[in-house]
């Protein structure tokens, strides 16, 4: 498994590979059956399979108006692509000047020249060089031309619906975490620091919870939710809250997660949150006490949920 920080570094050092190319945000079901195909001709043809992949997003550079919230910070990309089986990772950073490249030098100098590719696999609306002006047709002519083939992969769906990013990103803009698991193939899940939080859990609900820091994804609606937790390679059950607090007076947005049976300090300790099943709406209650009662209800139903789970 190799990492290559840009296209120049990868030159000459990859065989005949099986190239795909996408920004891949979210690795998903529909992304996984991509790189299946580029694996499997690679073992065919006994080339290296290879993704190429973008950071930052094209539309982050050339539209940042319209540029998605991400699933997955570059690092989690990279790692679950290599996961996947993959046996290399191209990941080019993205500029105005690499976006001026037309298709025609696109193709020459890249993918011929540069990564002396056997063959491209492609999903269906795959686009490239300059404004996306390269059509699949026009790949395929090339190709022809240059000695490489392409492959292109027809829609990827389940129960009737395409897998999609943006598909997955609805999902978790309306809080259903559930489906958006499914198109993943996994639990979504948030990554970072715990930071200093209020002390409110701690010292006034007798509930402590993790505050976690977060950059740059996309966070589930606000609500309630049924999580696992990673911490140190242990997976514990826990509830989160996302949002406000409107309990308390001038809340600041967080995240906070209550582990279950977890004793010890977090403060600083690098955490990641798995979400499951979204339990509730955040809600404002007349005080604190009201308040309590509700967690303690929200804990019980996900031992409960998890509890049930297992069995």
């Amino acid at each position: 498994m190799r990492i290559f920080d840009g296209i120049e570094k990868a030159k000459g050092r990859l065989k005949r590979p099986i190239l795909t190319i996408g920004n891949f945000d979210g690795v998903h079901k529909g992304h996984l059956a991509l790189f299946e195909i580029v694996k499997g001709k690679a073992r065919d043809l006994k080339c290296d399979s290879a993704v190429l992949t973008f950071d930052p997003h094209p539309l982050k550079v050339l539209a940042p108006e319209k540029a998605p919230e991400l699933l997955l910070t570059k690092d989690e990309k990279v790692e679950l692509i290599l996961r996947a089986g993959i046996d290399a990772v191209i990941c080019q950073e993205f500029d105005r000047e690499f976006a001026k490249m037309g298709a025609r030098e696109f193709v020459q100098k890249i993918l011929v020249e540069t990564l002396k590719i056997s063959e491209i696999v492609v999903g269906y609306d795959y686009g490239f060089g300059r404004n996306r002006e390269g059509t699949i047709d026009l790949l395929k002519e090339l190709g022809s031309k240059s000695g490489f083939n392409v492959y292109v992969l027809q829609p990827v769906n389940m129960n009737g619906k395409l897998i999609s990013s943006t598909a997955i990103r609805n999902f978790l803009k309306e809080g259903d975490v559930t489906s958006a698991s499914l198109l993943l193939g996994r639990p979504y899940s948030l990554s970072g620091k715990v930071i200093k939080g209020k002390g409110r859990g701690k010292s006034i609900l007798e509930i402590p919870t993790a505050n976690l820091e977060v950059s740059d994804k996309l966070i589930p609606k606000k609500g309630v939710y049924a999580t696992f937790t990673l911490v140190k390679g242990e997976r514990y059950a826990s509830v989160t809250n996302i949002g406000f607090n409107p309990t308390f007076e001038n809340a600041s947005f967080s995240i906070e997660t209550h582990i279950l049976d977890y004793y010890s300090d977090l403060l600083d300790q690098n955490i990641t949150v798995e979400f499951h099943t979204r339990i509730r709406d955040e809600i404002k209650f007349e005080n604190v006490s009201s308040l309590k009662n509700q967690i303690l209800k929200d804990i019980s139903i996900v031992r409960e949920l998890f509890i049930a789970r297992s069995c």
